[in-house]
């Protein structure tokens, strides 16, 4: 059928009672929209089929993964626009989203939806891209669940995320002195300030949970002569970590296991570091994930937590994960609230002593490292898969703009466990970061 193009951008923008943002450009090689807007391009009509089978976020999501759906323009420029009306749809008050849902019923949207159907071809729902986690059973995030999904995002080389985040090896948000800082320079920083936030000298025992590719211990045993155990529960990234201590001669100061924070038992430690690694624990294991980091902590010890937060909702009952996030990033995880956060630490013994929301760093690091896999796009879907390479491009932009228009920040929490005479160990100028 002729002018896919043009049909697709009525169905639109009867169904959104809005002008379409973006052009569209079919299979038939039509196009449609304002011209010089970024362009959606549907390049087979399989990604009609994947949303009429499974409509909105997931359906997206399979067609842009197996790459039935691009965009060619301003990638950042075309998610805002397409962001735009869709925060703005769940934003509408009652009466507008009503008004919407009655749109859809009418003859000429019915009439609509009829040839939408006709231009999806065959009625056969198309198998899922393969870097689509499947269905999980049993209860979230028991110790082997939770393996599973760490080694779904991590586990997928480490020549991959070499390229994607640089000779740092860093894979959480940099400190950033100015935007026209660095990547590497950025990550260095963020690495001591949590050294210096933790109070770590010579002597001190550090446990960092989720180590990645142990450039924190590495830096801690390095700059601040201390010990350290770092944790994960990913196989590719203990091997990776454990040769470059080797090779950097601190293999007597520093240990890498896989093992889970539940099963530590050789505490006490000066001071623990959790960085990027609480948004994985989920809402029925934080109160436990609190209490045991509270519990590896020798009095007076300090914890350093970094970790991504969301806006609260008026309802938080029904906060629940994005369908993209959950089957091709993060499986299992979930975000909370800072004031949560800060809570559910003090409900477990800390006091919280500092608070330093870095917002704006996470979306200068998402651009860097969206910048390096475009750059390195065919060696980065050589070393994994085409479809992988287009959930993390996808997943790094969306992400930016989304700290970017604070709809979500990132937060590194320093906690004491204080000890009952109240000493905390913390200088009287708390952001000097001595002692």
């Amino acid at each position: 059928m002729a002018d896919a193009a043009g049909r697709l951008t009525k169905l639109a923008e009867e169904v959104l009672g809005a002008p379409l943002p973006v052009r569209i450009r079919a299979w038939d090689r039509s196009e449609s929209g304002p011209p010089g807007a970024p362009t959606l391009v549907i390049r087979h009509r399989r990604a009609l089929r994947r949303l009429l089978f499974k409509p909105g976020e997931l359906g997206l999501a399979r067609a842009w993964v197996a790459g039935d759906l691009d965009i060619e323009g301003d990638l950042y420029e075309a998610l805002d626009r397409l962001a735009g009306l869709i925060w703005e749809r769940d934003d509408a008050p009652k009466p507008q989203r009503a008004a919407v849902l009655r749109a859809l019923v009418r003859p000429e949207i019915r009439a609509a939806a009829r040839e939408l159907l006709s231009l999806a071809g065959a009625p056969v729902p198309p198998t899922p891209p393969a870097e689509e986690v499947r269905r999980r059973r049993g209860p979230l995030h028991t110790l082997r669940r939770d393996k599973e999904a760490i080694s779904h995002h991590y586990d997928v080389g480490n020549d991959f995320y070499a390229l994607v985040l640089g000779p740092s090896m860093v894979y959480s948000c940099a400190y950033w002195e100015s935007p026209e800082a660095t990547l590497e320079d950025a990550q260095r920083d963020k690495l001591d300030l949590i050294c210096r936030k933790l109070g770590l000298r010579e002597g001190r025992r550090l446990l960092d949970v989720g180590c990645g590719w142990g450039s924190l211990v590495l830096h801690a045993a390095r700059e601040y002569g201390v010990r350290a155990v770092g944790i994960t529960l990913s196989e590719e990234q203990a091997t990776f970590a454990r040769k470059r201590i080797a090779e950097a001669g601190l293999a007597d100061r520093i240990e890498i296991r896989v093992q889970d924070y539940r099963e530590i038992k050789d505490e006490p430690f000066d001071a623990i570091s959790s960085i990027g690694m609480a948004e994985h624990v989920g809402r029925t294991q934080y109160a436990e994930y609190a209490d045991a980091l509270y519990s590896l902590l020798k009095p007076g010890g300090r914890l350093l937590n970094h970790q991504i937060a969301r806006r609260p909702l008026a309802d938080e009952e029904a906060y629940h994960v994005d369908e993209f996030i959950d089957r091709y990033v993060f499986p299992d995880g979930e975000l909370a609230p800072i004031g949560r956060t800060v809570g559910q630490l003090e409900d477990a013994g800390f006091e919280v002593r500092d608070v330093e929301a870095i917002r704006e760093h996470y979306a200068l690091t998402l651009r860097s490292w969206v910048t390096n896999l475009e750059r390195h796009w065919d060696e980065a879907a050589r070393l994994t898969s085409a479809g992988r390479a287009r959930v993390w491009r996808l997943y790094m932009a969306a992400s930016a703009l989304s700290f970017e228009r604070n709809r979500i920040g990132v937060n590194q929490v320093l906690a004491v466990r204080t000890p009952e005479g109240g000493t905390s160990g913390v200088s009287l100028r708390e952001r000097t970061w001595n002692g």
